[in-house]
């Protein structure tokens, strides 16, 4: 298998994951917030395919699929917010009454980030993506932090779910 094959092997397996986790939650247990304080596994979910969405929209030089979606999730959001650094206030906003939404658009974000793997070599493995880290970040590290990202929030949000 070649690099492409792993990269899109691995983000299959975070759309199986996602869907599993997203299976069956009612509005009630997408909100519900371990302690009274924790990230709920809708905000998990949400945030998860906002980051991947964004950064792989960015890669590939193409729009987000949020903008096809941000209205039908009707947030306060603006179109740049991907969770990242929300305050409780903020996380308590992302009120998502339906799993089947979040499903559809973390799907669309795996169409897109399939598509954008097709055209991935090593020279677009090796291409610095971002110049504010000494040494630059480049693409294939920048895929990896969205894996590694997603695997992430995908076992915060089971744990959760596991607690209901």
């Amino acid at each position: 298998m070649d690099v492409r094959g792993v990269l899109t092997e691995g983000f299959g397996r975070v759309t199986e994951l996602y869907d599993d986790v997203a299976g069956g939650l009612d509005e009630q247990a997408l909100h519900h917030r371990p302690d009274g304080s924790g990230n709920p596994i809708g905000w998990l979910l949400w945030h998860l395919a906002r980051v991947q969405d964004d950064h792989v929209a960015d890669l590939a030089g193409q729009p987000q699929v949020w903008e096809q979606f941000q209205e039908r999730f009707g947030l306060p959001n603006a179109t740049d917010d991907i969770g990242y650094g929300h305050t409780s206030e903020q996380v308590d906003a992302v009120r998502i009454s339906d799993a089947a939404l979040l499903v559809e658009y973390h799907r669309e974000v795996t169409l897109a980030t399939a598509r954008y793997l097709l055209g991935v070599d090593e020279a677009e493995l090796e291409r610095e993506v971002d110049q504010s880290y000494d040494p630059p970040v480049t693409a294939g590290q920048r895929l990896v932090s969205i894996l590694a990202d997603c695997l992430q929030h995908l076992g915060q949000a089971a744990y959760v779910k596991g607690l209901l």
